[in-house]
Order: C-alpha cells, then structure tokens, then sequence
C-alpha cells in the first residue's frame, strides 16, 4: 500500500515559510497572514457598520470609527491569548523547558481557541470602556473574521505544519517533514490546513455573509457571534478527524485536545443562537 501512496499523492510545493528578508528581519507568511486576518476584519466591520439598513431600527451598535481603536486590543488578543494557548494547551512540557521559545511567534505555533478567548476578553474590555454594546460587538468582529482564519491555515500549509493523519486519498500531499514509511518513502497525508480554510475560512464567511445580507441577521444582537461560534466549533471538531493530532488522544482512541475545545464552543454557540432568537420575538 505505501508504494500506492507514494504514486497517488502530490509532492509538498517548495514554497519558503519566509516571505522576505532583509538581514536579520524576516517577514514570514505566517506572520503576514495574521495581519491581514486582523485588517480585513476591521475593514469589514467597518463597512457593516456604515449600512444602516443591516441594523434594527437603523442603528448600529458602535461608530465605525472605533473599530480604529479597537485593531491594537485585537491584535493584543489574538497573539498573547493564541500564543498563551498554544503553550498550555498543547505543548507545555517544551515551552517550560525552553521558555525563550515562548515568544517566538514568528516561526508558527498559535492556537485558535487560545486567540478565540483573548480576542473576547479584548472585546470585553473595550466594550465596557467605550460604553458600546456587547452583542453588537462581538456580531461586527466575528463577521470577518473566517477571512483571517482561512489565510492563516493556508500559511500553515505553507510552513508544512499541523498537517492531517496518513492516507492514500488521491489529493494525499507528501510533506517533508510528516515522516517517512519503513522503505524510507515519505508518509502522505491529509492537507487537513486545506481542509480548515476552506471550511473555517471561505464556506464559515459565506454562511455568516449569507445570515447578515439575507436573513437581516444582525438586526438579532448576537446571532451572527453564535452562528460563527457554533460553525467554528463544528467545522474544526470535523476536521480533527483528518488532522494529526497535535498530542495524545485525551479519551479512548479518536478524543484530540482540539475537539475537547471545539465541544464547549459549539454548546455555548447554539446557546447563543437560540438566546438571540428568542429575545428577538419577545422585542416583536
């Protein structure tokens, strides 16, 4: 079988995780792909913001103009919370011992939920500094943000990391680094990164553009924050299916720490959902 996989499966693109050096500064892809993320969420919202037909009674929750202020707490939230989750949740025995790798973002290694609860106690924060309503803020940020996921887990193609479990599926890619069978061919697997921006990032964006522009969703303070919670948490407990998992399995031989993670925000997703929809036929 491993001689099919070698035959079937697609060589791993030569692309340098280093997008552009100059001297010692580099600028890798990865890093680039978060501040993208960040600037299309802030220009996104901005422009929701701006349409005053999206918002019940006409009247969105915040000026756009402090979506200015908010992008450093963002960016804050994003890196300190993903970094601080990578670290605890995943692999906390290395960084203990090499706590100077702890800030080494560049070179990879952020973990979604870990960002996932920086950027909300983020939003917190400046929400009750700046007097703004929560719901509608969480609703204006989580609409852009798949764009940002779906870019980060392409750079995460690109640094041949987080890649999926072994498989002789005709799309197989054998990366370099995923290791090798016992005639020294190299193991193909799952591009589960691909699999994650396509659902987490381009079908995630569409749905949540779908809910706004069609179904008047923001006109129900909270839905689109829980609709992208509960299609976060579904489209990435699925994909742990085909990811590698980044520890052991925490239960039985399929449970992955990304699933466990993935679990409470589908619940708390829904809750949401069904929280927003209701208050919004008691208000009618």
């Amino acid at each position: 079988m491993n001689s099919l996989m070698v035959h079937a499966a697609f060589s791993f693109p030569d692309i340098d995780p280093v997008l552009l050096a100059i001297g010692p500064v580099k600028l890798h892809w990865y890093g680039l792909g978060y501040v993208v993320g960040i600037l299309f969420a802030w220009w996104y919202g901005k422009r929701l913001l701006n349409i005053p037909a999206l918002w019940k009674d006409g009247t969105a929750p915040m000026k756009a103009g402090k979506l200015d202020d908010f992008v450093i707490w963002a960016a804050i939230g994003v890196v300190v919370g993903g970094r601080l989750g990578e670290v605890l949740f995943y692999n906390p025995g290395y960084y203990f011992s090499y706590p100077a790798q702890i800030i080494a973002v560049w070179d990879g290694g952020m973990s979604f939920h870990g960002g996932f609860i920086g950027t909300i106690l983020a939003m917190l924060l400046f929400a009750l500094k700046n007097r703004i309503d929560i719901r509608g803020m969480f609703d204006t940020v989580s609409a852009g943000v798949p764009v940002g996921l779906g870019i980060v887990r392409i750079c995460n193609f690109i640094n041949s990391e987080l890649w999926g479990r072994v498989t002789d599926m005709p799309w197989a890619v054998r990366f370099p680094n995923g290791g090798v069978d016992m005639a020294g061919n190299l193991l193909t697997r799952h591009p589960s990164q691909l699999y994650e921006a396509a659902l987490e990032g381009l079908v995630l964006f569409l749905v949540l553009a779908f809910l706004i522009f069609r179904l008047k969703a923001l006109e129900k303070p909270g839905l689109v924050a829980g609709s992208f919670t509960l299609g976060y948490g579904l489209a990435r407990f699925f994909v742990e299916f085909f990811r590698e998992p980044s520890t052991s399995y925490i239960a039985g031989n399929w449970l992955t720490m990304g699933m466990a993670l993935s679990l409470p925000m589908i619940i708390i997703g829904l809750g949401i959902i069904i929280q927003a929809m209701c208050r919004s036929k008691q208000e009618t």
